[in-house]
Order: structure tokens, then sequence, then C-alpha cells
């Protein structure tokens, strides 16, 4: 790229007006801007500005030592010394602010209180990278959000999505600013770092997935994790993309990884326990939240689950959280079950379909599996054995490498709602003997 004509001192006089980002940006240009750009005496006036010295000695023309102090201080050091050294401190100062929000554990869920305003604070958001088969990458800014008790739902929609059929993956990107001080909407335009979170196959995508719901004009496809993808009818062309992401550990997810590699979570230390003969069998708790992604249909926290050795069948414990026969614990669904979808010009609601958040603590209230994903409601060929209930039967099955979640739930044709009557977690043995250092 050619040089330009205007001289580097007059360059310079003008960088020495930008603010951090936009000498960030300029310094992407070329390597004269970039070289200008790294400047120690503007960056050392920016890093001063916004972290003054604890100590200012005044001289006797209204001068401060600090100026003299600074003057050595860029002689001293090489370029772009003080603009690391800018950086590091903002980041190290958001860090701070955000660790003391994460602080306070909810007793409930196990996960922090303030998880909204550490996300807040921290500038995080979050992109869908959709490349085609020629490798070119397609960006996709949230559009909206909408935060629940263990979880936050993300949605993105346009009007320029790029043709599915071109497309080969979906990444699903946490960013953040490189300066989490100027996290205002103009940061996106800046310098921001990524951490991918989950990557995706969009291949035959409609080929190789069963949509679980649909309404007059989109058909949902759900991917493991937490990915609910709306096409349009007829088309088979995005009509939106949402994401359900759980709190558990998801500032880290969101913000420790690379723009390639995922953040792999710590692995738990087992400690083990040679006193209790059914050590990993009991004393778990459960938080579970079942929502549209703005409604909520049901929430609640269920305690003292436990598991007899008998009831491990199948590489499974067995936790009966509300058992069919206990009348007295069977759940009243609030409101209409169905799941809400937007763009910049339709809504909708697909019933039958909704979101299930659950957070399972351990037996010192640590969370032991947590997830949020899109589920559906599927009629049951099972009838009704209950005096109480007389009508259909629905259930809702959820599965990964850790565990399955079974849901029976009764539509009641005289009261307009649903009932749980019915809910079973079935935790991995694998998953057990890993956390515990047992051997079920």
């Amino acid at each position: 790229m050619p040089q330009f004509c205007m001289p580097s001192e007059m360059l310079l006089k003008i960088f020495s007006y930008l603010d951090a980002v936009s000498l960030l940006c300029a310094g992407c240009v070329n390597k004269q801007f970039y070289d200008l750009a790294n400047d120690n005496g503007i960056w050392l006036k920016i890093y001063c500005s916004h972290f003054p010295p604890k100590r200012m000695i005044w001289k006797m023309n209204s001068e401060t030592e600090t100026v003299s102090l600074g003057c050595a201080a860029v002689q001293d050091r090489k370029p772009g010394y003080w603009k690391k050294e800018y950086i590091f401190r903002q980041i190290a100062a958001v860090k701070t602010r955000v660790m003391q929000l994460v602080k306070p554990v909810d007793p409930h869920t196990g996960l922090p209180c303030k998880n909204r305003e550490a996300i807040r604070a921290s500038g995080l958001s979050w992109v869908i990278v959709l490349k085609d088969k020629n490798g070119k990458e397609h960006v996709m800014e949230q559009a909206d959000l909408s935060f629940k008790d263990t979880s936050v739902t993300i949605f993105w929609y346009s009007t320029s999505w790029p043709c599915l059929s071109v497309l080969s993956t979906l990444e699903l990107c946490g960013v953040t600013p490189l300066l989490p001080e100027q996290n205002r909407a103009a940061s996106k335009n800046g310098p921001r770092r990524r951490s991918l979170i989950a990557k995706y196959s969009l291949s035959n995508l409609t080929k190789t997935n069963v949509a679980i719901g649909a309404d007059k004009l989109v058909q949902l496809f759900g991917l493991n994790p937490g990915l609910l993808l709306g096409l349009w009818k007829g088309k088979n062309e995005i009509a939106f993309v949402m994401a359900s992401l759980h709190y558990h550990q998801l500032l880290e997810r969101s913000t420790l990884g690379s723009a390639t590699v995922q953040y792999v979570l710590s692995p738990n230390k087992p400690v083990l326990d040679d006193v209790d003969p059914e050590y990993g069998l009991h004393d778990y708790s459960l938080h579970l939240d079942m929502h549209s992604g703005s409604h909520t249909c049901m929430c609640g926290t269920f305690k003292s689950l436990f598991c007899r050795k008998g009831d491990i069948q199948n590489g499974y414990l067995r936790l009966m959280v509300v058992s069919v026969k206990d009348n007295a614990k069977h759940l009243p669904i609030i409101g209409t079950v169905g799941l809400s979808w937007k763009t910049d010009v339709f809504k909708g609601n697909v019933k039958g379909c909704y979101l299930m958040d659950v957070t399972v603590l351990d037996e010192t209230q640590k969370p032991f599996w947590c997830f949020s994903a899109p589920v559906y409601m599927e009629l049951s060929s099972k009838t009704s054995g209950l005096y109480d209930y007389m009508g259909h039967i629905y259930t809702t099955e959820y599965a990964d490498s850790e565990g399955k979640v079974s849901v029976d739930l009764i539509w009641l044709e005289e009261t307009k709602e649903y009932y749980v009557v019915s809910l079973v977690l079935y935790i991995s043995t694998k998953k057990v003997n890993s956390w515990y250092g047992t051997n079920y």
C-alpha cells in the first residue's frame, strides 16, 4: 500500500486527538499508520488521563512532576509500550469488576446472582459466524437477548441471510471489546476478541435433522448444544437463529477461548469418601426452568434427590423428581406452552416447543450437570391411569453425553392447562464416577 504524502509529524499531531479505539483502528491501515499509532507520547497521555498517578508534585510554573517523568518514560520505552500497558490495565480493571459481581452465589441454583450485571460490565455479546463452502465468512451480530434465572437466550434475525444451500458451518462465539471500558454500541466497529463456544454443521440440515416444531411461517430445527434454526417454510432459507446458553461458566466459555479453539472447562477434582457406602447417590438438587425465551411456564427447585444402588440401570442413575403416583407434587404449567420468535418483519409462536434450563447440584451445592436447550412436547400413545387426570399425555425427552431428562405432561381440557405428572433425571454413571471417584 502506498505511503501517505502528508508528513509524519502532521499525522502524529492528528493522531494525538484520537481516542484509544480510533487510534487502534488507525493502526490497522498500513505499516506507516501502525508505527505512528504506537507512539508512546500519545499513549502515555491516554494512559495518564484514565489512570492518573496517585502522587503529583507541583512545580512553580504550575506544571506537574509527572510531565517530566512522562518524558523519560517515553524515551526509555520501546514503541507501543504504553499502548500495551493501557490495554492490560483496562482489561485488569474490568476483570476485577466482573469478579466482584460473580462472587455472590444463589443458594437455589449454585450460580452467581449477578450474571446479567457481569455480562454487561464485561461488554460481552455474541455473534454467529456462517461459513460457506468456499470459506467465506458471514458475521451476524446479535439482534436481541433475554435473561432468565439460569440462562440467556440470544436472537439473530436479518433480511440479508446468506443462502442456506451454500453454507457449511455455523460458529457461535462470544465477543468482547479489546478495550472493555469502551463497551458502547460503537465498539462493534472497534477491535474485539472472539471466543469460540460451539461449532455446528449446516450441510444437509433439513435431511439429517428432524424439525422439532412449526407454525404457518417457519420450521424449527434444533442443533445440540442449545441452538435453534428457524427456516422459512417452502423456501428452506434462514429466518432467524436462536441460542440458549446456560450461565454455568458462561463468562469463561465466552471470553477465554480463541477464535478457533474452545475454552476447556477445568475438570472436577474428586474427593473420595470411604465411609459413605452410597457416596455420590444422594443429596442432589435440581433447579428447573421451562420458558419460551421471554415467558416462564414453570420454575422450581427440588431438593434431596437420591438414587438407590438398585435403581442404577443401563449406565444411568435414576433420580425421581416428580412421581406420577404423588399427586401433591404434580405441577401446573402457567400460560401457553410455545416458543416465541420474531424477525425484522414477522413474529410468531410455535406451540408445543419451549426452552428447558436444567441445573443439577451435587451434595455440596456445586453445579454438577447444567444445560439449556430447545425441546418439544410429543403426543404419547400412553393413556392416563390417574383418576384425577383425564386427558392426553405428552412427553418431552432430552439427552446428551452426561444424562437424560424425561417429562410427562397431561393436558386438561376442562381447565385448558398442562400438568407435569412425571419428571425423572437419568445421570450417566460415567459422569458420577469421574466426579466422585466412585465405580458404579
